[in-house]
C-alpha cells in the first residue's frame, strides 16, 4: 500500500497518494477516450468526433497541470520517502507521456477528419487495428495503476511491439502505393503521418509502463 497508517486509520498522505492514483487513472481514461474518437474521425469518417477529440485533449491537459502541482506540493508538505516518494515521481514522469499520447489522438483525428473529404487511398484495416490495441493498452495501463498490478503493465508493455509491426507494414504500403500512381502522394503522406503518430502514442503509453514498473518494482525496465 502506498503510504503509512496511523491508528488503523488511513493517513493524510495515504489519502493524497490514493486521489492522486485515482486521478491518473481518470486522465488515462479521458486519453483512452479521446482515442476512441480519433478513431471515429479516422474509420467512420466523421469530422464532428476531431472536434470532440480537441476539446477532450483539452481536459487531458489541465489535469496534467492539476496532478502535476498536487504531487509537487505533497512532496514539499509531507516529505514522503521510499516507495511513495518513488510513486509520486513516476506519476510525473507519466503525467508527460499520457498528455502527449493525448496530443497524438488529436493529431490523428485532425488528419482523419481532412481525408474524410477526400477518397480513400486504401482500407485502414491496419490503422484500425492499430487503435484497437492502443484502446486495450490503456485499458490494461489503467488497470496496472488502478490495482498497482505490475503483471499488468508488463502485459501493456508488450503491446507495443505489434504495433511497431504494424507501422512498419502500413509505411511499406503505403509507399508501394506512391511509387505506382503519383496522385496518391498527397494523402499518403497524410496517411503516413498518421501512421507515425498512432506509433508515437503507443511509444508514450509504453513509457508509462515503464514508470509504473518502477514504481511497483524499483526496476528500470
Amino acid at each position: 500500500m502506498l503510504g503509512g497508517m496511523v491508528d488503523g486509520d488511513m493517513s493524510v498522505l495515504e489519502r493524497e497518494l490514493q486521489e492522486v492514483n485515482a486521478a491518473t487513472v481518470r486522465m488515462m481514461s479521458l486519453v483512452r477516450e479521446g482515442v476512441q474518437l480519433a478513431r471515429q474521425a479516422l474509420i467512420d469518417g466523421d469530422p464532428e468526433a476531431a472536434e470532440r477529440c480537441a476539446a477532450n485533449d483539452r481536459q487531458v491537459d489541465a489535469t496534467q497541470h492539476e496532478l502535476e502541482a498536487r504531487c509537487l506540493t505533497i512532496i514539499a508538505r509531507r516529505q514522503p520517502a521510499a516507495s511513495d516518494l518513488r510513486f509520486l515521481g513516476a506519476t510525473m514522469l507519466s503525467l508527460a507521456d499520457i498528455e502527449r499520447a493525448g496530443d497524438y489522438a488529436v493529431h490523428v483525428a485532425r488528419a482523419g477528419a481532412e481525408l474524410a473529404r477526400r477518397p480513400r487511398v486504401k482500407k485502414y484495416l491496419d490503422m484500425n487495428r492499430i487503435l484497437g490495441i492502443l484502446d486495450e493498452m490503456l485499458e490494461t495501463t489503467m488497470r496496472a495503476i488502478a490495482d498497482r498490478d505490475v503483471q499488468a503493465a508488463r502485459r501493456a508493455l508488450a503491446m507495443d511491439e505489434e504495433i511497431d509491426e504494424l507501422y512498419d507494414q502500413i509505411q511499406r504500403e503505403l509507399l508501394t502505393y506512391m511509387m505506382a500512381d503519383p496522385q496518391v502522394i498527397d494523402r499518403a503522406t497524410t496517411l503516413l503521418a498518421v501512421a507515425r503518430y498512432l506509433e508515437r502514442c503507443g511509444d508514450h503509453l509504453e513509457n508509462v509502463n515503464e514508470h509504473v514498473i518502477f514504481w511497483l518494482t524499483g526496476a528500470r525496465v
